[in-house]
């Protein structure tokens, strides 16, 4: 009895499906040539809009990692754009050069958000306020508020190595990105395929502070 009301099921699933295939075909049959003129016409705006908005971005800061140099930077840049991805690091610490050759490559393939750094050692006041006490440290700005961290390496597979993807899903999972891939699924790590999430659990907190102190085994202050 199961497998015939599954049977059923998908059968009636391909059947709904076929009809509003059926139902595209018609509908583009009895468009004429005015009709395809508009729906051209219709696809180029669209087109020209999401163009003037990516100069807009651009103009903004936005394509491109930069150094900011003060806590009244990060505050200016996180009212300026509705994405802001900014990494509190310090010289001395090895694997903030490994997020550095990341968010590089991130910052002009997603030009919706504007990649930042700051040296944590400058910025005592907005360390303290954000709770930061790891390096390197990835902090998720949207529409003015912190909604994310990225503490160490542990939600990148807790390895030095991990590939860009990793670290591109994983602000997909924080909505800092546009993502197009799977956020249910992490991207391979080498030869191995993690399971779940990789632990990675998302934190949400106002600019004003964060609730928890966070731990890693990377670079403690």
């Amino acid at each position: 009895m199961a497998q015939n009301a599954l049977e059923h099921q998908l059968l009636e699933a391909t059947r709904i499906m076929e009809q509003q295939v059926d139902a595209e075909i018609e509908k583009l049959d009895r468009m004429d040539d005015d009709d395809f003129d508009k729906l051209r016409e219709r696809r180029l705006e669209a087109m020209r809009q999401a163009q003037k908005q990516k100069q807009e971005l651009l103009a903004k800061g936005h394509g491109k990692y930069y150094e900011i140099a003060t806590e009244k930077d990060f505050f200016d840049e996180c009212k300026r754009s509705k994405k802001v991805v900014c990494h509190f690091y310090r010289d001395s610490t090895f694997r903030c050069k490994i997020v550095d050759k990341h968010l590089e490559i991130l910052a002009p393939k997603h030009v919706e958000t504007k990649f930042i750094k700051i040296n944590a050692e400058k910025c005592p006041f907005l360390v303290e306020r954000l709770r930061i006490v790891v390096m390197p440290t990835i902090c998720v700005a949207i529409e003015g508020k912190t909604t994310d961290y990225i503490v160490g390496f542990d939600d990148l597979g807790g390895v030095d190595d991990f590939p860009t993807e990793m670290l591109e899903w994983r602000l997909g999972r924080a909505q800092a990105i546009n993502y197009q891939g799977d956020l249910l699924n992490p991207p391979e790590i080498g030869e191995k395929k993690k399971g779940g999430i990789l632990g990675y659990s998302k934190t949400s907190k106002t600019i004003k502070g964060r609730d928890d102190d966070g731990s890693s085994d990377e670079d403690d202050w």
